[in-house]
């Protein structure tokens, strides 16, 4: 419980712009997920981001949702765009 008053008495002694400094800083965080989706342009972008939103009271799902983001499918434009532009191979 002294943590939460420490870190409350902490939040009312910052100036407007340090505040706002760590909310975009926290926000920034707690999508990461999403703007990850977004920047490699995975199928599941909508999902990602739904799911964002309660997976940031838990790191776990939070890190899932981060591997989810790095590793999942790309939109279907952007994999015939890395089909094209992948080597062909020929089987002889």
């Amino acid at each position: 419980m002294e943590f939460i008053n420490d870190f409350t008495a902490k939040l009312m002694a910052m100036n407007g712009f340090t505040l706002a400094g760590f909310i975009v800083l926290f926000l920034l965080v707690w999508f990461l997920p999403t703007l990850l989706a977004s920047l490699f342009n995975r199928k599941h972008l909508g999902k990602i981001a739904l799911l964002n939103i309660p997976a940031g009271f838990s790191w776990i799902a939070w890190a899932a949702l981060i591997g989810w983001a790095a590793t999942g499918k790309l939109t279907d434009t952007m994999a015939r765009k890395a089909k094209l532009k992948s080597p062909q191979t020929t089987a002889n």
